[in-house]
């Protein structure tokens, strides 16, 4: 009689749920995985997921951050440096963390991965369970994450080791790259075919000014000032704006806020100024296009340190603040434009980052708890 293969165990996932990039990267990896390794998604939402393969579920949490109404606030008692957000009597969080610590107990995991919280890795360690954390960039040397990062079995990072941080060097070992986890990698879209979807002028540069779903994206007044600097361009914005009641726009400038196809109007654009989310750097990276970043404010300096990162590999011009005035406008757009060098941003992507770090996931688990059945197929070109 033959024996009969047990079940592998559970990956357990948290997802947080500001922004689209956590849940994007999430759907691309469990995507890669074998199709018999079950998958626990942890998450506030569950709309923001594209679609997800028949072995995961998703078990919506409340939300680690947001007050639900029942909260008894208890501000007085200091947070200790191991602990970010952490406050007392706050029910919701009881509920999140508690059911996550259900699961552990009934679904004994292989694995839990953790996009982000520095105290749900921490969490995860002290059930006894071994976490992989998502790295990101910013100033990440205090206690909290340094304890998620020195507790974590494995490191992913969703980006290219030539935009790793010089202070990750402590950990370096256990860090997996995955540049461009999340977002369809391939040659750079072809501008003719994307000008003709998006009905724009094939002659007449186009500028694209880009900002993600995490924030409140750019002020409005600085691209009138832009629009009014270029006025041979098609300037068009698409994702979330800060409306400024003396902004003037003129005709070239068009803003269509959030859409479905954002691959496709940076494929169209002969130069891209956006902020430093993840995927926003992916679609970037993997069009090849003339790009200035400039940074939203985020917790722990992310996109700012990011933004530097990209400026150092030679990807991006770099700018602390869109600029003030058409002067200026014009300055920095002369020198994004002088210094693109597709080739630079083309090595900081991969062909199927997906692919790799589910093998490498695999890979992880199999030297934790012995090996299990692997079925994956064989990655071609994939960074490691």
């Amino acid at each position: 009689m033959r024996d009969i293969p047990l079940p592998r165990r559970p990956f357990g996932y948290f997802v947080h749920h500001q922004g689209r990039g956590h849940a994007e990267r999430c759907a691309a990896l469990l995507a890669a995985l074998p199709a018999d390794r079950p998958v626990t998604i942890f998450c506030a939402r569950d709309d923001i997921f594209p679609a997800l393969p028949g072995h995961v579920e998703i078990l919506r949490i409340p939300s680690l951050f947001e007050r639900g109404g029942a909260e008894t606030d208890m501000d007085q008692i200091e947070t200790p440096e191991t602990l970010h957000c952490a406050p007392l009597g706050w029910p919701g969080i009881r509920q999140a963390m508690g059911t996550m610590a259900a699961w552990f107990a009934s679904a004994d995991p292989a694995l839990m991965i953790c996009d982000v919280s520095a105290e749900i890795a921490q969490l995860a360690r002290i059930c006894s369970v071994p976490h992989v954390k998502i790295l990101q960039h910013g100033a990440r040397d205090d206690a909290g994450h340094q304890a998620a990062y020195a507790g974590a079995a494995g490191l992913l990072a969703p980006f290219a080791a030539e935009l790793a941080q010089p202070d990750w060097q402590a950990f370096a070992h256990k860090i997996h790259f995955a540049p461009g986890l999340g977002v369809t990698a391939g040659p750079s879209g072809d501008r003719t075919a994307a000008r003709h979807a998006l009905g724009l002028d094939h002659d007449r540069p186009v500028a694209l000014v880009l900002s993600g779903a995490g924030g409140t994206g750019f002020s409005q007044a600085p691209l009138g000032v832009a629009a009014r600097a270029f006025p041979g361009w098609t300037w068009l914005t698409i994702g979330k704006l800060q409306e400024e009641w003396h902004a003037t726009e003129g005709r070239n400038l068009t803003s269509k806020g959030w859409v479905d196809d954002p691959e496709t109007h940076v494929a169209a654009a002969d130069l891209v100024i956006s902020s430093t989310g993840n995927t926003t750097c992916a679609q970037v990276l993997t069009a090849g296009r003339p790009w200035i970043v400039v940074p939203e404010w985020r917790y722990f300096d992310e996109q700012r340190l990011k933004a530097e990162a990209l400026d150092r590999a030679g990807a991006a011009l770099h700018l602390p603040h869109l600029p003030s005035s058409a002067q200026s406008w014009r300055a920095a757009v002369t020198q994004a434009m002088a210094r693109h060098d597709p080739a630079r941003q083309a090595r900081l992507i991969s062909a199927d980052p997906a692919a790799a770090a589910a093998r490498w996931l695999e890979r992880l688990s199999d030297d934790l708890w012995g090996a299990e059945p692997l079925s994956l197929h064989p990655v071609q070109g994939a960074h490691a």
